[in-house]
């Protein structure tokens, strides 16, 4: 998938009222305060920050896709949501970000990782003691949810067990899960039935 090219086109209203009911699952879940500094990993044009950043010091996005870092930097701008900063990064590369996240929150970006163990590692380092890792994604599905993407190699969601295993081999403890969503998916004018979960640890 191309994000830079369907960057200018991601927000349809269909994703802003998915992005509203993932925010406030994540801000549920979480007991957010406002004295929390947070990172959005695979942030896309930041429609879930966009839904949680009055209710947080501050939130630093990244991404690598240099699209939709560009319409989230022109979201900013537009709302004067001065405590978002965002900026086009790699987690897996040598350049690592201060450890000091109160909060770290990613959504429908893991399944994309192929490497899924050094990607979380890596963000378990960037949090404080006691911080906590929320994950937003597509629970294990038969590949149809991208079947019409014959380049997608990432997963095709995540067992929920198996993903609390890794969580907690990294070093997280209290890791939990459950499934909160459930939506259906139109491909080729077949309807295609999803559910994401929702995953959180603390270091």
């Amino acid at each position: 998938m191309n994000f830079d090219m369907r960057s200018t086109s991601w927000d349809t209203e269909k994703r802003v009222k998915r992005a509203e009911v993932i925010a406030k699952q994540i801000a549920h879940t979480v007991k957010l305060k406002k004295s929390y500094s947070a990172l959005e990993f695979g942030c896309g044009t930041g429609l879930i920050s966009f839904q949680l950043y009055d209710k947080l010091k501050d939130i630093t996005c990244i991404d690598t896709s240099q699209g939709m870092i560009e319409a989230l930097n022109a979201k900013i701008q537009q709302n004067k949501a001065v405590n978002i900063t965002a900026y086009l990064h790699n987690i897996d590369d040598s350049h690592q970000l201060t450890p000091t996240y109160d909060l770290i929150y990613t959504s429908m970006a893991l399944h994309h990782i192929t490497d899924i163990d050094t990607t979380l590692a890596n963000l378990y380092k960037l949090l404080k003691a006691d911080g906590q890792l929320c994950i937003v994604d597509l629970d294990e599905d038969d590949g149809s949810f991208h079947k019409l993407e014959p380049d997608f190699t990432g997963h095709h969601g995540f067992n929920q067990s198996r993903l609390k295993e890794i969580l907690g081999q990294i070093g997280f403890k209290e890791a939990a899960s459950h499934t909160f969503y459930k939506d259906v998916k139109n491909i080729n004018g077949d309807e295609f039935q999803y559910s994401l979960f929702i995953a959180m640890g603390r270091k």
